[in-house]
Protein backbone atom coordinates (compact mmCIF):
# COMPACT_ATOMS: atom_id res chain seq x y z
CA UNK A 1 0.00 0.00 0.00
CA UNK A 2 2.80 2.80 1.13
CA UNK A 3 3.41 2.88 -2.54
CA UNK A 4 0.13 4.24 -3.47
CA UNK A 5 0.64 6.80 -0.62
CA UNK A 6 3.83 9.38 -0.03
CA UNK A 7 5.80 9.21 2.49
CA UNK A 8 4.37 12.39 4.19
CA UNK A 9 0.83 11.11 4.19
CA UNK A 10 2.33 7.18 5.50
CA UNK A 11 4.22 9.29 8.38
CA UNK A 12 1.15 11.79 9.46
CA UNK A 13 -1.24 8.65 9.34
CA UNK A 14 1.75 6.76 11.42
CA UNK A 15 1.69 9.79 14.47
CA UNK A 16 -1.97 9.78 14.87
CA UNK A 17 -2.49 5.69 14.40
CA UNK A 18 0.36 5.95 17.64
CA UNK A 19 -1.95 8.70 19.22
CA UNK A 20 -4.89 5.89 19.60
CA UNK A 21 -2.08 2.83 20.04
CA UNK A 22 -2.72 2.51 23.45
CA UNK A 23 -0.51 -0.51 24.50
CA UNK A 24 2.28 0.82 22.27
CA UNK A 25 2.23 -2.61 20.54
CA UNK A 26 1.41 -1.11 16.93
CA UNK A 27 -2.09 -1.77 16.88
CA UNK A 28 -5.46 0.37 17.49
CA UNK A 29 -8.84 -0.86 18.76
CA UNK A 30 -10.99 -1.41 15.74
CA UNK A 31 -13.52 0.93 17.86
CA UNK A 32 -11.46 3.70 17.45
CA UNK A 33 -10.77 3.35 13.65
CA UNK A 34 -13.71 5.51 12.40
CA UNK A 35 -11.78 8.19 15.09
CA UNK A 36 -8.50 8.20 13.66
CA UNK A 37 -9.71 7.74 10.07
CA UNK A 38 -11.68 11.37 10.49
CA UNK A 39 -8.88 13.07 12.18
CA UNK A 40 -6.70 12.32 8.95
CA UNK A 41 -9.49 14.34 7.14
CA UNK A 42 -11.44 11.18 5.73
CA UNK A 43 -15.63 11.06 6.15
CA UNK A 44 -16.49 7.24 6.85
CA UNK A 45 -19.69 6.39 7.76
CA UNK A 46 -20.00 3.86 10.92
CA UNK A 47 -21.39 1.33 7.84
CA UNK A 48 -18.27 2.04 5.69
CA UNK A 49 -16.39 1.50 8.60
CA UNK A 50 -18.16 -1.63 9.37
CA UNK A 51 -17.77 -2.79 5.63
CA UNK A 52 -13.48 -1.98 6.01
CA UNK A 53 -13.18 -3.99 8.97
CA UNK A 54 -15.18 -7.10 7.55
CA UNK A 55 -13.00 -7.22 4.90
CA UNK A 56 -10.30 -7.66 6.78
CA UNK A 57 -12.46 -9.86 8.67
CA UNK A 58 -11.76 -7.88 12.18
CA UNK A 59 -14.43 -8.25 14.59
CA UNK A 60 -15.34 -4.57 16.07
CA UNK A 61 -13.80 -5.47 19.50
CA UNK A 62 -10.58 -6.55 18.05
CA UNK A 63 -7.74 -4.57 17.32
CA UNK A 64 -5.67 -3.73 13.76
CA UNK A 65 -2.17 -3.30 12.98
CA UNK A 66 -0.68 -0.09 10.88
CA UNK A 67 -0.69 -2.25 7.70
CA UNK A 68 -3.89 -2.93 7.55
CA UNK A 69 -4.91 0.35 8.96
CA UNK A 70 -2.82 2.01 5.64
CA UNK A 71 -4.59 -0.51 3.57
CA UNK A 72 -8.25 0.96 4.97
CA UNK A 73 -7.16 4.54 4.67
CA UNK A 74 -6.07 4.15 1.22
CA UNK A 75 -9.18 2.51 0.29
CA UNK A 76 -11.59 5.03 1.96
CA UNK A 77 -9.93 7.65 -0.01
CA UNK A 78 -10.26 6.71 -3.45
CA UNK A 79 -13.79 6.52 -1.93
CA UNK A 80 -13.96 9.72 -1.26
CA UNK A 81 -13.43 11.81 -4.63
CA UNK A 82 -13.54 15.34 -3.65
CA UNK A 83 -12.49 16.25 -7.38
CA UNK A 84 -15.95 14.34 -8.28
CA UNK A 85 -18.23 15.53 -5.61
CA UNK A 86 -17.24 19.57 -6.25
CA UNK A 87 -17.47 19.18 -9.73
CA UNK A 88 -21.42 17.80 -9.40
CA UNK A 89 -21.84 20.85 -7.15
CA UNK A 90 -20.28 23.03 -9.98
CA UNK A 91 -22.09 21.36 -12.67
CA UNK A 92 -25.22 21.63 -11.28
CA UNK A 93 -25.03 25.99 -11.17
CA UNK A 94 -23.85 25.54 -15.38
CA UNK A 95 -27.58 25.87 -16.38
CA UNK A 96 -25.96 26.02 -20.37
CA UNK A 97 -24.00 22.62 -19.59
CA UNK A 98 -20.80 24.83 -21.42
CA UNK A 99 -18.67 23.47 -18.53
CA UNK A 100 -18.02 26.87 -17.27
CA UNK A 101 -18.62 29.23 -14.32
CA UNK A 102 -18.47 33.15 -14.00
CA UNK A 103 -16.08 33.64 -10.64
CA UNK A 104 -18.43 36.08 -8.82
CA UNK A 105 -20.63 32.33 -8.81
CA UNK A 106 -17.49 30.14 -7.99
CA UNK A 107 -16.44 32.78 -5.43
CA UNK A 108 -20.09 32.74 -3.64
CA UNK A 109 -19.93 29.07 -4.03
CA UNK A 110 -16.49 28.61 -2.52
CA UNK A 111 -17.26 31.28 0.58
CA UNK A 112 -20.71 29.93 1.37
CA UNK A 113 -21.32 26.77 0.97
CA UNK A 114 -19.83 23.30 2.46
CA UNK A 115 -16.22 24.36 4.04
CA UNK A 116 -16.80 27.86 3.68
CA UNK A 117 -13.08 29.56 2.41
CA UNK A 118 -12.14 32.66 3.39
CA UNK A 119 -11.95 35.79 0.29
CA UNK A 120 -8.15 35.36 0.51
CA UNK A 121 -8.42 31.64 0.32
CA UNK A 122 -10.26 32.44 -2.72
CA UNK A 123 -8.37 34.77 -4.08
CA UNK A 124 -5.38 32.52 -3.68
CA UNK A 125 -7.24 29.74 -5.59
CA UNK A 126 -8.28 32.63 -8.10
CA UNK A 127 -4.57 33.20 -9.25
CA UNK A 128 -4.20 29.76 -10.40
CA UNK A 129 -7.31 29.57 -12.37
CA UNK A 130 -7.22 30.12 -16.03
CA UNK A 131 -10.22 32.74 -16.27
CA UNK A 132 -11.27 34.20 -19.53
CA UNK A 133 -11.53 37.56 -20.45
CA UNK A 134 -15.21 37.17 -19.69
CA UNK A 135 -15.10 36.70 -16.31
CA UNK A 136 -15.65 32.97 -16.92
CA UNK A 137 -13.72 29.99 -15.62
CA UNK A 138 -13.79 26.23 -16.97
CA UNK A 139 -15.07 24.53 -13.72
CA UNK A 140 -13.68 21.45 -14.57
CA UNK A 141 -9.66 22.24 -15.21
CA UNK A 142 -9.93 24.63 -11.75
CA UNK A 143 -10.96 21.99 -9.99
CA UNK A 144 -8.64 19.65 -11.23
CA UNK A 145 -5.53 22.38 -10.40
CA UNK A 146 -6.92 22.75 -6.66
CA UNK A 147 -7.34 19.13 -6.11
CA UNK A 148 -4.29 18.13 -7.49
CA UNK A 149 -1.68 16.49 -5.18
CA UNK A 150 1.25 18.53 -3.89
CA UNK A 151 4.75 16.87 -4.37
CA UNK A 152 6.57 15.62 -1.95
CA UNK A 153 9.23 17.80 -1.39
Amino acid sequence: MAKFLSQDQINEFKECFSLYDKKQKGKINASDLITVMRCLGTSPTPGEVETHLQGHKIDRKAELDFSTFLTIMYRQMQQEDPEKEILAALAMTDKQKKGFITTSELRAKLTRLGEKLSEDEVDDLLRDANIAPNGMVKYEEFIHTITRPVADQ
